[in-house]
């Protein structure tokens, strides 16, 4: 099996790698369109700010690309943002996948709450899917500003400041808010389920 992990200009990429590897999967990091339209699922995670990583994405016909692809795809933090159709941060039309527009965290109620938003939280699930498979009220970890308002694809959601997707699907699309790599053996979990579908 291939496992392609985007290569663009956005952190953590290699932390997903690592992760994989924990599990037993060796991926490819890679830019390169037939290596990513031919593996058998592609990873798209990342770390870094919306409007330089989709001006990149769309610099490289990366964003066409991702759109179009038919095998099982799973986009981690930003790569879930870029996903939808919008993000406030830079103000940048993203690639459309999930309709939703991604918004910054507002916590004007309640300055108690820091943003961004760091560390462990719950994450349940709002319907059945294979992604979320024997998972649900598990703690994850988040580092994030902005978030996907709950939506109809939604699968999972967290609850700080505001009730947002934790987890997106449509189609072959799938999206994590919080960081697997970084979620210990919850997020090997989802990690093993994705590379099981």
């Amino acid at each position: 099996m291939t496992v392609a992990i985007i290569k663009y200009n956005a952190g953590n990429i290699f932390s997903v790698l690592y992760a994989l590897k924990r599990i037993g999967v060796e991926a490819i990091v890679t830019d390169d369109f037939e290596t990513i339209r031919n593996a058998d699922k592609v990873v798209f995670p990342g770390v870094g700010e919306a409007s330089s990583a989709m001006s990149y994405l769309k610099e490289k016909g990366l964003d066409e690309l991702i759109k179009n692809l038919r095998q099982p795809v799973l986009g981690i933090c930003i790569g879930l943002q870029l996903m939808c159709r919008y993000s406030e941060e830079g103000a940048v039309k993203c690639m459309g996948i999930f309709d939703v527009d991604v918004k910054k965290f507002d916590n004007s109620g309640d300055r108690n709450k820091k943003i961004p938003h760091m560390g462990w939280n719950t994450v349940n699930s709002v319907k059945e899917n294979p992604l979320m498979k024997g998972l649900d009220g598990e703690y994850t970890y988040f580092v994030h500003s902005y978030y996907a308002p709950v939506c109809v694809n939604t699968v999972a959601e967290c609850n700080y400041i505001t009730p947002f997707s934790a987890v997106l699907c449509k189609d072959n699309f799938y999206a994590v808010q919080f960081h697997p790599e970084k979620s210990g053996d919850v997020g090997e979990r989802i990690l093993r389920n994705f590379i099981e579908l």
